[in-house]
Parts: C-alpha cells; structure tokens; sequence
C-alpha cells in the first residue's frame, strides 16, 4: 500500500508527526511511505523504515509555486491514500493534484473543497494528539492510544556522560533563554558532565557567549559544535546526551525521541501543545504570565519577563529533581 505524507516544516514539528505515523503503519502493515517535506524534516525522517522515497519540497522558490506543485504531484504520482500534517493551501493542492483518492487533512477552506477527509480537531491538546487524530481519520480501529516519538538514526556513544546545552530556537528570540545562564547551569553540573554546546549556522555566535561564559566560569570540559552538524549529525549527538538542557526548540523534540532527560525553558510558547510528547524524564520551568503564551517571534512588549525572570537556579534545581 503507497502512503504520501506531507511533513510540517519545522523540524519540531515534523518529529511530533512520528506517533501518528507509526499508528499508519500500525493500521496498513504493508505500508510504503513517501515523504515530501522540508529540507530538515526530510533528513531527519527519511531514515524510516518504511520509508521508499523522502522529497524536499522546493516549490516555494519557483517562479510559480501553483505550477511547480502540479508537476511535483505528477511526478510523485497517486497513492492509496495521502495524509498532510501541512495546513497549507499547496499541501492540499498537492494532494489533489496526485489524483489519490482518499486524501487527508485538517479542515480549513481550502482543504474541504479539494481533500475527500477534512476533520476539525481541537488544538487544545498535545500537537502530538492533534496529529494522531488526524491519521487516524479514516479508520474505526484506533483505540486512541498514541505512541512516542521515535527517530531511526543511531545515537552516538560518548566514553563520559554528556550535558548537552541547546540555546538556539529557530522560530525567534523570543522562546531563547540567555546564554550566561545556560552557562552557569552547565558550570553547575560540570564535574559530572562533559559539556556539549549545540546551535545551528545562524547560532553560532549564541553558543561562542556560552562558550566564554563558561571559560570565565572556570569551566573548560566543553566542545561547542554549533553549526557544525548536519540534522543526522545532530540527532546523533543529542541522542548520546546523559541530559539535556534547552528551550522550546527542534532539538528538545530530538531529545524526547531518544528518551534523555531533559530540562526544558519556556517562555512565549503553549507548553501543553508543543512540550516534550511522552519522555519519562522531562522537566519544563516556566513562568505564567498575563501576556503568554503570545506565540509572538519577539516580544511584543519588549520586556521579556517570561524569560528574564527565569533564572538559573530554577533550572539547576529542576535537573537535580532528576
């Protein structure tokens, strides 16, 4: 059976869709996946099982998108069935335009008018749950239990236990947390662990302040390999971590797959829609404020209280409840 499935964009995101792909491959057991999806998603799910073709999804830089996503359907070709977890109006037009006939959705306008399977869904709930439901669409069999995260990529085996440090959040400054602190957290447990500094390309100069920190710190057991990695490369990495500290971030995702534990910095973002899914070690510190969660790239007031007011001693207790 030929299954398509469009992957949100985000690498986060995209991580949180693997429980309800599991849950298709649970349904069809002779499942053969294809996946279309953005350069991040792409790596780092392609390494599935089942998957038989993984598709970056460059349309957007075409002269025009609506033609390029009509030959990139033509070239895909139809399916048994096709799943977007991509609320977007090219995801349902590429849907449509394989020819599958049993195509899913989350209901939106243009969804309902191009897809035979559009369900409303609460987003009042877990992103992960959002996702299950909607895979689950079309069958009858689901028990409601959603599995956890999972990646196929091999962790990397360190000779010392690692605390791996994530500063980066890729969505905007505002869900960052401050590299001095995350420095004196990593300074606090830094006779125990080798210290890993992680970040993509456009971080690099975030984790080089943690980097000096740390050294003023007296701390000089660290690597920093920000903008270093590519995304197996960085699954790998996190998932030979002994802990984790990050913010709301792609990578607190990774480190939920690979089960490490995992003290996780919140600030503008809904913790009961994007924390981590299911990881039995999993701390969130935060703070409740009027303004949050206000989902906004950067603070609309200007001051930042859910994160200045976040200090390290707060996070350094909440990994010793580990």
């Amino acid at each position: 059976m030929k299954l398509l499935i469009i992957l949100p964009n985000w690498l986060g995101d995209a991580i949180m869709t693997t429980p309800a792909i599991k849950l298709l491959c649970q349904e069809y057991p002779n499942a053969r996946l294809t996946f279309v999806g953005s350069y991040a998603s792409i790596q780092a799910l392609k390494h599935h099982p089942r998957c038989e073709r993984a598709v970056v999804d460059e349309t957007k830089k075409a002269p025009s998108r609506l033609i390029a996503t009509y030959k990139l359907a033509r070239e895909l070709g139809s399916f048994d069935l096709a799943v977007s977890f991509r609320s977007q109006l090219h995801a349902s037009l590429l849907l449509r335009f394989t020819g599958t006939v049993i195509s899913i959705a989350r209901r939106s306008w243009h969804s309902m008018f191009l897809l035979s399977h559009t369900k409303k869904i609460s987003t009042k709930q877990h992103l992960c749950l959002q996702y299950a439901q909607l895979a689950m669409s079309d069958t009858h069999n689901w028990n409601h239990q959603t599995p956890p995260l999972s990646l196929y990529i091999g962790a990397k085996h360190f000779l010392k236990p690692i605390l791996g440090i994530n500063a980066g959040a890729t969505y905007g400054s505002a869900k960052r947390w401050y590299p001095e602190r995350f420095a004196e957290v990593g300074a606090a447990f830094s006779e125990k662990y080798d210290i890993l500094i992680f970040g993509g390309p456009s971080e690099e100069p975030m984790a080089k302040e943690i980097e000096d920190s740390l050294l003023r710190l007296g701390v000089k057991n660290f690597t920093n390999i920000a903008g270093r990695t590519n995304i197996e490369e960085l699954c790998a990495n996190i998932g030979g971590c002994s802990l984790f500290i990050t913010n709301d971030s792609g990578p607190m995702h990774i480190a939920a797959a690979y089960q490490v534990p995992t003290v996780a910095i919140f600030g503008p973002t809904k913790h009961t829609e994007t924390s981590q899914w299911m990881n039995k070690k999993s701390r969130i510190v935060r703070h409740e404020m009027q303004c949050s969660p206000c989902m906004k790239r950067e603070c609309p007031l200007g001051h930042h209280e859910c994160m200045t007011t976040i200090t390290a001693a707060e996070v350094i207790a909440a990994v010793q409840e580990f």
